[in-house]
């Protein structure tokens, strides 16, 4: 199921048509394609090519460890995102592998990996949900991440399902409109806030 997108101007499909499900169909999705998925985010751009993202992967196919990382989601994420097939830990490594010296970029670089691998599940049509909404601590705790890795985000993923199959608050958002702020508020020249 797609949601198209007006785009102020032209741009490459699978960031026009990219966006956020909460349904997801009765689909899953096969190991190679999710290793392609991985393959996009590996080979994203990082700080000293530190690449400092991690992911644990958790699939309906083994609905133990898919229940595990459903669990460290907060209830209202829960409810909806247990359906997606695939869920997705996104950790970041806050220090330097070189030096052992604190990562400012970490976060960002893990972003532009998840960015890749969004973009690459649109090409392929399918659709992810990123995540705020979990317990970093639970998850800590579940996988044992070390303390110089910091849990980030939580993906859902798979084939977009239908809004109906949501509750009717959830639904009503499925299938509002998509919408993002006019460039002018978002690029600036000469001094910050004066548009471009």
């Amino acid at each position: 199921m797609e949601k198209p997108a007006q785009t102020q101007y032209p741009i490459e499909s699978s960031l026009s048509q990219r966006w956020s499900p909460r349904s997801f169909a009765d689909k899953g999705v096969d190991k190679e394609t999710l290793r392609s998925l991985f393959e996009a985010a590996r080979w994203s751009a990082s700080s000293r090519n530190e690449q400092p993202w991690r992911f644990v992967v958790a699939t309906q196919d083994k609905p133990q460890g898919h229940s595990a990382l459903a669990d460290v989601l907060v209830p209202s994420n829960r409810r909806w995102a247990v359906k997606a097939p695939v869920l997705i830990l996104g950790i970041a490594r806050l220090d330097f592998e070189y030096n052992g010296k604190p990562n400012g970029h970490a976060r960002y670089d893990l972003g532009a990996a998840v960015t890749s691998m969004l973009v690459e599940a649109t090409a392929r049509g399918l659709s992810a949900h990123q995540m705020a909404g979990f317990d970093a601590q639970k998850a800590r705790q579940t996988y044992q991440i070390p303390e110089n890795f910091e849990p980030v985000v939580v993906v859902a993923l798979g084939h977009a399902g239908a809004a109906e199959a949501l509750p009717e608050e959830l639904a009503e958002r499925e299938k509002a409109p998509r919408s993002r702020l006019e460039q002018d508020a978002i690029i600036f020249e000469d001094a910050f806030g004066q548009s471009w």
